[in-house]
């Protein structure tokens, strides 16, 4: 027997599909393929990169162009132009006229030295000029007795001679008549010759002994000149213990002590001439052969710049530094005068800038460490997300940018950090 159910009742409903469905998988996808065009070139990038650095650890500069200055700046050290230092003339005791400080104009006087042993070395030379002195008047008294003397004998001897030759034609006359001997003809000749010799004898040593007696005054004469340059020296000495200013100033710090001993050549003090200042300067040795005297410079005080230039260069290196002296300038590049900066002081520090090499219309970037890499021939230029690896040449270098030869582009941009991190790699991802 068959058991009838309620089948035939039943009817079979389809489900009816929700569309949001479908629109929800529709904008599944369209998101997934927006993403997946948006982020293929950050994937092309990756996987041409060889490896990945951080924005965060670089430092880019843009590659621009201007007018090109290779500068040195250092720190200056006001000076002085003109600082003359005062030394003991001699041995003695110092006596100070004015103190550490004072303004002073030039000859005024600024102390005195006592020197015993210089004022009787002194008085001893004038004596031994005074005794010279009259030694040689003495001589030359002599020497005008000893003419007249000889003038005396030369006179004697012609009168002598007069008288020969006299008695020589009295003797010819009698020898004629007969009235002498032929002996005592012969005697009267030979008297005559005998009184001509003696005459030009007599003549002959008055002339030497003239020269003789110049020869001992100009000896003479040459001690006295001898001995007055001494006592002209020792006299100069004894002015010179009188300290006078030699230039406008104030005075500086004093050596010594009031009333105290000095010995020759001991520094007493110093006159500071404050009406110009210069600045010493202690330059890098790396710079050295890129100095020349002339080289224009910048000296900033309080704010303003002053221009200035190098005018003294050392030729030796002491502690990897040279010496150098940069003086205020009185005109400008166009001729025009300017004025000496007021309100320095000694040993002032100031910035000073040395303005080495100047070009116009320069393709240049920022300095930065990746000039270490490579000597400064590679440089990484950023483009895209990416940092490419490229050769360039660079020029001259200053403090702040450094010049570009070739390699690079105006407006591109580089990594001016240290790009040692990189290991030489051609393409680096730049992440952010």
């Amino acid at each position: 027997m068959k058991i009838t159910d309620t089948s035939a009742q039943d009817t079979i409903i389809a489900p009816k599909r929700a569309p949001t469905k479908y629109l929800l998988k529709g904008l599944v996808f369209f998101v997934l393929l927006i993403s997946l065009v948006l982020l293929y070139p950050y994937f092309s990038r990756w996987s041409d990169s060889s490896m990945s650095v951080s924005a965060e650890r670089i430092r880019t500069g843009t590659v621009k162009r201007g007018d090109f200055v290779r500068d040195l700046s250092i720190q200056g050290r006001v000076v002085a132009a003109i600082s003359p230092k005062l030394y003991s003339p001699a041995q003695g005791t110092i006596t100070f006229l004015v103190d550490a400080g004072d303004t002073v104009s030039q000859g005024q006087t600024l102390a005195t030295i006592d020197s015993p042993e210089l004022s009787n070395q002194l008085k001893q030379e004038q004596s031994n000029l005074q005794r010279l002195q009259f030694e040689l008047d003495r001589q030359r008294i002599q020497s005008k007795k000893q003419v007249l003397e000889n003038q005396k004998s030369s006179d004697l001897a012609k009168v002598a001679l007069t008288a020969a030759d006299r008695e020589k034609r009295r003797a010819d006359q009698a020898y004629k008549s007969h009235s002498i001997s032929q002996i005592d003809f012969e005697k009267a000749q030979d008297d005559l010759e005998n009184a001509k010799l003696v005459y030009k004898h007599s003549v002959n040593d008055a002339k030497l002994n003239i020269e003789s007696l110049e020869f001992e005054v100009q000896t003479k004469q040459l001690q006295v000149n001898r001995q007055a340059l001494e006592v002209k020296e020792l006299s100069r000495q004894e002015m010179e213990l009188t300290l006078l200013s030699p230039v406008n100033g104030i005075v500086g710090n004093l050596a010594v002590e009031q009333k105290n001993q000095v010995t020759k050549n001991q520094a007493i003090m110093s006159v500071v001439d404050l009406t110009e200042f210069e600045l010493d300067v202690d330059i890098p040795e790396s710079y050295a052969d890129d100095l020349a005297i002339g080289m224009l410079a910048e000296v900033n005080l309080d704010g303003q710049t002053h221009q200035a230039i190098l005018v003294n260069i050392s030729p030796e290196i002491e502690n990897n530094q040279v010496k150098g002296r940069v003086r205020f300038a009185k005109t400008d590049t166009n001729g025009n005068s300017l004025s000496a900066p007021t309100g320095l002081r000694q040993n002032q520090r100031l910035t000073t800038r040395i303005l080495m090499e100047s070009k116009n219309d320069v393709l240049m970037v920022e300095r930065g460490q990746f000039l270490q890499s490579a000597n400064g021939s590679v440089a990484y230029v950023v483009e895209d997300g990416l940092a490419i690896r490229t050769q360039i040449k660079t020029g001259a270098r200053s403090l702040s940018v450094v010049e570009i030869l070739q390699g690079l582009s105006e407006g591109q941009q580089i990594i001016i950090s240290g790009t040692d991190q990189f290991n030489g790699a051609s393409t680096i991802l730049i992440s952010q």
